[in-house]
């Protein structure tokens, strides 16, 4: 098989990508639906969105040990076939555990559709290549966030909630053959040796302790105010259906342009700053979600966006500035801890806003920001230390 031109590949890898993230959030916009249809409360609702960020970050290190191994091809096929069943089984449900364990099932293969693909393209594109096709690898994991919302709580009427699974297993099934049929069999410049450093390994290295925890906590903060939104504007003083609530998750789209805003800056004023910056930016806005008017929370949430995905720009930035190997495990590692950040919130945010509701939510969010604060101050220090030795 020829390969692909640089165009295309793109688009190969931005369409599995972004349909593969699009089953990640389809219940987070209609949770209030879900919980009167399911006669369930909100921390069992919301276990259908964190059941697939739970799978996700189990499957994670093994689906890139089986993509250093196994060729891409049948893993993305059987990744596709499994995730797009999961689907049709959540459309199914009658049971809200049925519905969960469909969920955590989705996630456990999401990984042989990203996690595979970012391995599969680190061993077969040249470096220079490498980056921009990467590039498109992220853009494509906040379009699928965003289109997830969109295709759960909008672009489907909120009772019809079923067909959102439908519809997303025929993108995932059409996006898997895509896939399947156009990713070139041979690596475009030789398999890259395979590197010696192992997980743990990584683990004990202290310096990197920091930016893992800012991976998690920074996602333990974004994750719960997004998947609790749904009952903030649905009720008093707001009192917005879910379409309109949906709509809102448009903010998401600033993750698209933060990626390289923050980048400029992380290389302009170091990542220490960068990660601190982000943090503030992150904790004013919390502020600003706590206000009852909805031009507050609006801007808060970009506020979010932007603090958040700062942060996790310039916390992966430093991550692979410390390494002089073992890049992929180490990588792989900061999306498990990203992962469990994200099931840890939503799952810890449902006892929270069951207590205490949304302002609850918020205050232990703050408390979290601590993290991330923490990290970009060590950041500094590190910085310092290699300025003084030089």
């Amino acid at each position: 098989m020829t390969e692909p031109s640089h165009f295309r590949l793109q688009f190969i890898v931005f369409l599995l990508v972004s349909i593969s993230f699009t089953n990640i959030y389809i219940t987070q916009p209609v949770l209030p639906v879900l919980q009167v249809e399911f006669a369930v409360d909100t921390v069992l609702a919301s276990l259908s969105v964190s059941a697939v960020l739970l799978g996700i970050a189990i499957s994670n290190l093994p689906s890139g040990v089986l993509a250093d191994r196994f060729p891409i091809h049948p893993i993305i096929l059987i990744g596709g076939i499994v995730l797009a069943i999961g689907g049709l089984i959540c459309a199914l449900a009658n049971d809200v555990w049925v519905l969960i364990g469909a969920r955590f099932l989705q996630g456990l293969f999401i990984p042989a559709m990203t996690t595979c693909l970012a391995a599969y393209l680190a061993k077969t594109l040249p470096l220079a290549r490498l980056n921009v096709v990467m590039g498109t690898y992220v853009s494509a994991t906040v379009l699928g966030g965003m289109g997830s919302r969109l295709l759960g709580g909008w672009i489907h009427p909120p009772l019809n909630w079923r067909y959102a699974f439908v519809s997303a297993s025929i993108l995932v099934l059409i996006a898997t053959f895509i896939a399947v049929r156009e990713l070139p069999r041979t690596p475009a410049d030789g398999r890259r040796q395979h590197d010696p450093i192992g997980f743990f390994e990584l683990l004990k290295r202290w310096e990197l302790l920091p930016v893992f925890l800012c991976a998690a906590a920074s996602q333990s903060i974004f994750s719960p105010v997004f998947n609790y939104l749904p009952y903030r504007l649905g009720t008093a003083p707001f009192d917005l259906p879910t379409e309109l609530v949906t709509l809102v998750y448009l903010v998401y789209i600033v993750g698209i342009f933060m990626g390289p805003v923050a980048g400029r800056i992380s290389n302009r004023f170091g990542n220490g700053y960068t990660i601190i910056g982000g943090a503030v930016v992150l904790g004013i806005s919390l502020v600003l979600i706590l206000l009852p008017t909805l031009l507050a929370v609006v801007v808060g949430l970009i506020g979010i966006c932007a603090g958040f995905f700062t942060i996790h720009v310039a916390a992966v930035g430093s991550l692979n500035r410390k390494l002089s190997s073992g890049h992929g495990r180490a990588n792989a590692l900061y999306v498990l801890f990203y992962y469990v950040g994200a099931w840890l919130g939503i799952t810890w945010a449902g006892f929270a806003y069951k207590q205490g509701g949304w302002s609850a939510l918020v205050y232990t969010a703050m408390l979290l920001l601590t993290i991330p604060l923490y990290a970009g101050i060590h950041e500094r220090r590190i910085a310092r230390r290699q300025q003084t030795t030089r």
